[in-house]
């Protein structure tokens, strides 16, 4: 059976990627901090006759991380898709108000656990001549917001990182897509919030790693 390992998986889209995935016969890793959180979604997983395993670890810790993916690599065989997406907490920072305290949560998490969830999987996946790196941003990795400049510098960096991927890897049989997300995730808003269930965004996620034919993919009202 294929895997997908989900780092940063939590009841929202991370939950339905792994619905997504695993009903198309995908074995699912489950990868965040709250190892009681994730025992509730292989529970879940299990009830849809999903067949998941959790393993916790703190995705701005590199060590834990490794050890988690290489954990889950040796339970199920080898990891065949990854999908990035942490929730570092959003800090209200502007642009002029950044520092490097401000930063560092943010790098740690979201850029440096990209760097080091990628190295853990990818010479598996190069050594198989096949694999998917599936990484999610919010959109303002393209297009800035003002009020949240430290997740923006973070995932500018995750983003430009994931195509650069792209654009190197193909020729070895992994594909690489950036997932940039501009509107809220969930199945309702305040009025005037674009807004779109995960349900539908995981479908996204199959798409992308089916037709392989983009490098990015820009989810928007």
């Amino acid at each position: 059976m294929p895997t997908i390992a989900i780092v940063g998986a939590g009841p929202g889209l991370g939950l339905s990627i792994a619905k997504v995935f695993g009903g198309h016969g995908f074995d699912v890793a489950l990868i965040s901090r709250s190892k009681d959180k994730l025992d509730t979604l292989v529970g879940e997983l299990a009830a849809a006759g999903i067949t998941a395993e959790a393993f916790a670890a703190d995705v701005a810790d590199p060590d834990q991380l490794t050890s988690a993916l290489r954990a889950a690599s040796e339970w199920f065989g080898g990891i065949d898709v990854l999908e990035f997406s942490p929730h570092a907490g959003l800090t209200m920072t502007a642009p002029k108000d950044v520092t490097p305290e401000t930063l560092r949560p943010q790098i740690d998490a979201l850029l440096f656990g990209a760097v080091a969830a990628v190295q853990a999987v990818l010479p598996g996946m190069l050594d198989a001549g096949s694999g998917t790196l599936l990484f999610t941003t919010g959109g303002g990795a393209v297009n800035p917001y003002p009020m949240l400049a430290d997740a923006n510098i973070a995932q500018a960096g995750q983003r430009n990182w994931a195509i650069n991927l792209h654009n190197t890897l193909a020729g070895n049989g992994v594909y690489a897509v950036n997932v940039a997300i501009n509107l809220l995730i969930g199945t309702q808003a305040p009025e005037g919030v674009p807004y779109r269930a995960p349900d539908e965004i995981a479908l996204d996620y199959w798409m992308l790693h089916t037709t392989r034919d983009r490098a990015e993919h820009f989810i928007a009202a």
